[in-house]
């Protein structure tokens, strides 16, 4: 059964519209709140569930935080707030103070404009369909208000940040560290502004940050995962080892290398799975998603690394690896899972495992990183007027057919409709970057012919 409110990763929109209002936000942290009182969780007599609260640093999380609050506290649950924190942060905190469950309010990549609820389970993962099932059909109910006497109560978590800081460090090998490394930091003006740079440094290395200074407006504005731009060009202007991006809430990474060239999430997947392999510590095969680029999948084949895919998008890449009792998977966007260290994608942790692959082999990003080089990607955006069955259309399916055969296995076609947009995406990808291109365009015009 579909959800009405809930997407793939929470509840998402552009604040002051339905459903990223005070309003509904008030309703849906009672909803959720209603949801905890009623489930067997196992508290002592009288004890009241506990929800913490972070939030990355939009000025529309304090208006939504307050929102939350009110409502969660009206039924009957008692609130944590740790004020700006990176989703992952919140998926670890949650789990170590034993909290019922965990919200993040956070649009992510997204522009300051836009804002988001993300829910986790008190293990620290994505809330499973039926409690989400369980909040919408609540969120349909009136909101009534617990006697005084049973209304939860809010207190502020003052060391959210240090704890958290420990335990990213707590994920690089003990006999390793980063003296000697000069490391540019791409914050995105987001949640890990705070928490990111002392990870660093305390581990040893000469750290310089940038996108730092968050004001409420800034948010991803020129930087992070989404506009690496700036930390290319810093990094050079340093003369840095390296530079690592994150998204506005922090469970998206890429890195730079000392030239100035990114690598983006399939890069440094490999990275980190390669060095693994070596090691015999792998723990099984790689989870990747259907748009993961088709020379890391070569790349694994020839070094007899199993290699699956899963849909697009990090809750899929998790529910693969556990049902495979795999470790590690990620995305191209910089989503990266090593389930060993985290219950999360965490964008700080992902790039420790790639420098911990680095410093074990004494080599350099920029020389591990002309190891892996991606095939051409094409991605065509089509504006449609209407969703149409392209699986089922025999001219899109002929386009597609007779594309296959010119690529003749040394490339992958992959159409899926926006989930959000009146759009179809068009992704073609091979070795040979102008054929590409070519019939890229030439299936992009027969979808927009299909959808007139």
């Amino acid at each position: 059964m579909g959800k009405k409110y809930f997407g793939t990763d929470g509840i998402r929109g552009r604040v002051g519209t339905s459903p990223i209002t005070p309003e509904f936000v008030m309703r849906l942290g009672y909803a959720a709140g209603r949801v905890l009182a009623n489930a067997d969780l196992h508290l002592a007599k009288d004890a009241r569930p506990t929800v913490l609260i972070g939030k990355d640093t939009r000025i529309s999380g304090y208006m939504l935080e307050s929102a939350l609050q009110a409502g969660l506290c009206a039924a009957g649950v008692n609130v944590r707030l740790t004020g700006p924190m990176s989703t992952p942060a919140i998926a670890y905190l949650t789990r170590a103070l034993r909290a019922q469950a965990g919200i993040v309010i956070s649009a992510s990549h997204n522009p300051f404009e836009d804002n988001g609820i993300k829910f986790f389970s008190s293990l620290g993962t994505k809330l499973p369909d039926d409690i989400e099932h369980q909040i919408e059909a609540e969120l349909d109910k009136p909101m009534e208000v617990m006697p005084s006497a049973a209304l939860g109560r809010v207190k502020r978590i003052d060391d959210a940040a240090g704890r958290y800081v420990e335990f990213c460090k707590s994920t690089f090998p003990n006999d390793l560290d980063l003296r000697g490394l000069k490391i540019v930091l791409d914050c995105a003006n987001g949640a890990t502004y705070h928490v990111a740079p002392p990870v660093f440094h305390e581990l040893g290395a000469e750290v310089i940050a940038i996108a730092n200074q968050p004001n409420g407006l800034n948010i991803n504005a020129d930087s992070g995962t989404t506009h690496p731009q700036a930390l290319c060009k810093a990094v050079v202007e340093h003369k840095a080892d390296l530079g690592i991006a994150f998204d506005g809430d922090g469970d998206r990474v890429m890195m730079v290398d000392s030239a100035g060239n990114l690598l983006d999430g399939d890069q440094l997947l490999y990275i980190i799975a390669q060095h693994r392999h070596q090691q015999g510590e792998l723990g099984g095969g790689v989870v990747g998603t259907l748009m993961t680029n088709l020379a890391l999948e070569h790349h694994f084949q020839k070094s007899n690394i199993a290699f699956t895919r899963a849909k697009v998008g990090d809750r899929h890449v998790r529910e693969m690896l556990v049902k495979n009792d795999w470790q590690l998977g990620g995305e191209n966007s910089g989503h990266i899972l090593c389930l060993d260290k985290h219950t999360s994608g965490d964008g700080i942790i992902a790039a420790l495992q790639v420098l911990a692959a680095l410093n074990a082999r004494n080599k350099t990003l920029l020389e591990v990183g002309k190891t892996l080089t991606l095939y051409p990607q094409v991605l065509i955006n089509v504006p449609v007027k209407r969703r149409i069955d392209m699986e089922a259309n025999p001219a899109v399916q002929a386009a597609v057919k007779k594309a296959e055969q010119v690529l003749n296995g040394n490339g992958r076609i992959l159409l899926r409709a926006s989930g959000t947009e009146l759009k179809f995406r068009v992704m073609v990808e091979g070795v040979d970057g102008n054929l590409v291109n070519e019939l890229a365009k030439e299936i992009a015009e027969v979808v927009a012919e299909q959808a007139k």
